[in-house]
């Protein structure tokens, strides 16, 4: 798909934004009407993993419901089929205003997003909804009957997974915020211990259960995946890394200069007065 030019009227580029957010409705339009024919399968599929918390197959209470259910499977599907037309089309509307340098992060920054995010909801698909669900249907033990409302059911699924696909970008956040200079890797290296109590507190907020299994297993996968990173980032910008450490010692040794200079004034200062 073509990219426009750096320098254009403000007319063009709205007519260039409005071409890609074309290409983006109309494939979605499409892939809601294939993804609408196929969604008993695509629920089935969905549902696989907690199948044993399932007595009987989800229950709709009423036509409406079931249209809705539907529609909202159709939906999230073509959201995550087309991702990656989603993605390309928003950040290539971006691209031009990029520097020949960094736009040969490009293609490795859409690769990376879109294989991270799938990444995450298969995770989340064979590792987490399970427990997840155990755990929440557990809470109703001796006290109440679940009925698994189809409406319900599929909502708490599609949370995890968007929770959990977004969840694992973090390494390519991590990645830009070294090779962009934003923080250094020094920093986000010493600061481990308040990164990490951040992460769990992410991991609170996102998981849409609140359950500790569920925090704890995310918090698990994002540790690893902010250790990756770094290491990652560590072996391919060793130089950029380098130059960092050096501008930090650099700045370092000169705000202890400038203490060092100032403590002595002070001392001739109190001196002067006694």
């Amino acid at each position: 798909m073509p990219i426009g030019p750096a320098r254009m009227p403000l007319m063009e580029h709205l007519g260039e934004l409005r071409m890609r957010l074309v290409r983006i409705v109309v494939c979605l339009l499409v892939a809601i009407c294939i993804f609408y024919l196929a969604t008993p399968t695509i629920m089935e599929f969905l549902t696989l993993p907690i199948s044993d918390f399932i007595d009987g197959g989800l229950i709709a209470l009423d036509p409406f419901e079931a249209f809705a259910v539907r529609f909202t499977v159709a939906l999230w599907a073509s959201i995550v089929a087309c991702a990656p037309v989603i993605l390309w089309q928003l950040l290539a509307f971006f691209l031009p205003a990029l520097k020949p340098s960094e736009r040969k992060w490009f293609i490795p920054t859409f690769a990376a997003a879109v294989a991270l995010f799938i990444f995450g909801t298969v995770f989340c698909y064979l590792i987490i909804l399970h427990p997840a669900f155990q755990w929440l249907t557990d809470q109703a033990a001796g006290m109440m009957t679940i009925d698994a409302r189809a409406n319900s059911y599929i909502d708490i699924i599609i949370k995890f997974e968007l929770a959990f696909g977004f969840a694992f970008e973090l390494p390519l956040i991590v990645f830009y915020l070294v090779i962009f200079d934003i923080v250094p890797y020094k920093k986000l290296r010493g600061m481990w211990r308040e990164i990490y109590v951040g992460l769990l507190i992410l991991c609170a907020v996102v998981t849409p259960d609140a359950s500790p299994v569920t925090m704890i297993l995310m918090f698990a996968a994002m540790a690893v995946l902010y250790e990756g990173s770094l290491l990652l980032a560590r072996v391919a910008l060793a130089r950029r890394i380098k130059r960092q450490n050096e501008r930090l010692a650099a700045e370092e040794a000169e705000n202890e200069e400038m203490m060092e200079e100032f403590r002595e004034l002070r001392a001739r200062r109190q001196a002067s007065d006694d």
